[in-house]
């Protein structure tokens, strides 16, 4: 037997980590909580949409997000208004947010803040 085959394999994480050390993060944050889902009485922040939030050190936000379903009506929208609400922050550059559909969604990636608003706490 190969010894290897003992070990776990790390592999690439589905969702690639934020960049939570840049002094904008928490600003950034807090800006993609004030877009709502307009079927969800919950940020989308706190729903989990938010999958990461990249920050380089020009000040280049990249964003990577999904949606609860494929077939949400604000697809083609929803983008741009997390744009929106990151691009007037004092010390970003440029803005670029990207929907992905890989890892789907789940409602284990909301909050407990969500859950406790959406009734499932």
């Amino acid at each position: 037997m190969n010894a290897n085959a003992e070990m776990p394999m790390e592999g690439t994480p589905l969702i690639a980590p934020s960049t939570t050390d840049h002094p904008l993060y928490e600003t950034i944050v807090e800006a993609c909580r004030t877009v709502h889902d307009p079927e969800v009485p919950v940020n989308i922040y706190d729903l989990g949409l938010i999958y990461t939030i990249d920050i380089n050190d020009e000040s280049h936000v990249e964003v990577k997000m999904s949606l609860t379903a494929p077939g949400c009506p604000v697809a083609g929208e929803m983008p741009g208004w997390v744009a929106d609400a990151i691009s007037p922050i004092a010390g970003v550059n440029t803005v670029n947010v990207e929907l992905v559909w890989e890892p789907q969604w789940g409602m284990d990636m909301m909050s407990d803040e969500a859950r406790l608003e959406l009734g499932f706490m």
